[in-house]
């Protein structure tokens, strides 16, 4: 579904992501680990067109997308939920959600997504004209996942969906995104709590210095020793 082929990024003169090559099958669960600064987050922003490689590829589906816009890239199927959550803070619930499908023209789609999307989180719909900037981390987080999803995505992008949330808070959000994954989306997820990522995914690759230092299923990455000492607390 996704290809990477050695694609190189720069803020710049700093080279962020240096020659990476990777692959996200149809109805996976793939995670990307590594320490901060290490091209996590740069990789997702070329998957969806906010850092354009200066060299390599990105095809999603077959298509070519490396130069396309992040709204042609949208419309592709392909959404971004960013690190920082970063709600409209000054839009209700209801509206932050109506941002997820602006592309869309299918009004009776549309209605039943977000019915669906207030099912799945009745928190929201309890506060659905209330201000996104009011809500705590957690109540947050659901909205942009919520969004996200509003667009009906094939793949879509999670980028440090736990950070900053309370423990609870986590597990329930880890559980949004299994289910995303069983009802047919796929799911390419960046996240900081490495143990939780490669015990839900089924692959995962361990970035290191911009570069892909290791790849395999998550229960073998659990069980590397390098992976285990340098990232899962030995």
């Amino acid at each position: 579904m996704l290809e990477i082929e050695n694609i190189v990024c720069r803020y710049g003169k700093v080279e962020a992501i240096k020659g990476i090559s990777l692959q996200v099958r149809k109805s996976e669960l793939v995670t990307l680990i590594g320490a901060n600064g290490a091209g996590k987050t740069s990789t997702l922003k070329a998957i969806s067109g906010l850092l354009p490689p200066v060299s390599g590829r990105i095809r999603f589906n077959g298509e070519d997308i490396t130069r396309a816009t992040p709204q042609r890239i949208l419309s592709m199927g392909l959404a971004h939920c960013p690190e920082g959550r970063r709600v409209f803070a000054q839009m209700t619930i209801q509206e932050n959600l109506e941002m997820g499908c602006y592309r869309r023209r299918d009004k009776a789609g549309i209605a039943a997504d977000m019915g669906k999307m207030f099912d799945n989180f009745p928190k929201l719909a309890e506060r659905r004209h209330q201000m996104a900037g009011t809500l705590s981390g957690g109540e947050q987080q659901m909205l942009a996942i919520g969004r996200a999803l509003m667009s009906r995505p094939k793949l879509v992008l999670f980028d440090e969906p736990s950070l900053g949330l309370a423990p609870n808070i986590v597990e329930r959000t880890f559980e949004i995104i299994k289910r995303v994954q069983h009802d047919g989306t796929t799911v390419l997820m960046v996240e900081q709590n490495a143990y939780a990522a490669l015990d839900m995914c089924d692959r995962a690759y361990l970035f290191e210095s911009g570069s892909l230092a290791l790849e395999g299923s998550g229960k073998d990455m659990i069980d590397d020793p390098h992976v285990r000492k340098a990232y899962l607390g030995g």
